[in-house]
């Protein structure tokens, strides 16, 4: 009796002694699927570069001054600096940018996700990706840090990338704490979108300069480029379309993107790689991250 007393006491000690070198983050990830871990982890690459991007565009500076810790020692962005922007974009984007370091916070709490990538995120990137949207290169170069106007054109290019990939990733999510998480993120991601579209769809007729070219036009050309790398079909669309692809075929206006029945589109991991590499292929990585994202889902497909 007193040896399996002995016993029984032995083994709940080693049991605690086993528990206890888990960290908080890999208890998380063993009460969810491996597939919802996966779904989760791999947004953390579009977060990683939103937060950069607005918190450079409105501070001056990212995440290793702001939040060092949840860098976690992954390679600062290339490129990044102040936006020349006026109080109120400059106030939008702040709250953009927090928003992010929130989105950061919250996935990490649930799976153990992985350090920030080497993002890409220069002017002479978002000039490429312009020139690659009009199909010949702009003079002078599109500076997306240069003003307002081209920040939010900018601005146009991220977040809704992400939104799509939220949208594409809920029905596959088995657990009600990952279907809530991503209901949470989704839900501030498209708000974000609608807020950039809301302030570019005032200017739309505007030109931008020093081109001729509304940034209406801007808006078609990025999405029809989205559009093109991401192969398949129509996912994304412009401020101003043709009355057949308004909402209820009524209006040109489209300040919101959506379907025929003006539902969200959805995106895969797949589709969204080839968009934010450029490159048109998820094994070959590029644009945003010249490395290559991260997390199991980016890591099969370099492989």
């Amino acid at each position: 009796m007193v040896a399996n007393f002995s016993a029984a006491i032995f083994a709940f000690f080693l049991f605690t002694a086993l528990l206890a070198n888990f960290t908080s983050a890999q208890l998380h990830k063993l009460s969810l699927p491996e597939s919802d871990v996966d779904l989760l982890e791999f947004p953390l690459n579009l977060e990683y570069l939103e937060a950069e991007f607005f918190l450079w565009g409105s501070l001056g500076h990212g995440l290793d001054k702001e939040v060092p810790q949840l860098a976690e020692g992954g390679p600062a962005p290339i490129g990044g600096r102040k936006a020349n922007l006026d109080p109120l974009i400059n106030d939008v984007v702040l709250q953009f940018a927090y928003q992010e370091v929130g989105h950061l916070r919250a996935i990490k709490k649930t799976v153990k996700g992985f350090p920030r990538p080497q993002l890409d995120i220069s002017a002479a990137h978002f000039a490429k990706i312009v020139d690659e949207a009009f199909e010949f290169k702009l003079n002078p170069p599109f500076d997306p840090y240069a003003n307002g106007v081209n920040y939010l054109i900018a601005s146009y290019i991220i977040p809704y990338v992400g939104l799509t990939g939220y949208v594409g990733a809920s029905p596959k999510l088995q657990s009600a704490k990952a279907k809530r998480l991503v209901a949470g993120l989704l839900g501030v991601e498209s708000a974000q979108d609608a807020v950039i579209r809301g302030l570019l769809y005032e200017r739309a007729g505007q030109k931008v300069l020093p081109y001729n070219i509304t940034v209406a036009e801007f808006t078609s050309r990025i999405s029809n480029l989205r559009n093109k790398l991401g192969k398949r079909g129509v996912k994304d669309e412009g401020l101003v379309v043709p009355l057949a692809e308004g909402p209820e075929r009524k209006t040109h206006g489209n300040v919101i993107a959506g379907d025929m029945n003006s539902v969200a589109y959805d995106r895969t991991p797949t589709q969204i790689l080839r968009i934010v590499y450029g490159t048109g292929n998820e094994s070959i990585p590029g644009g945003f991250y010249p490395k290559g994202a991260d997390g199991h889902i980016a890591r099969y497909y370099r492989h």
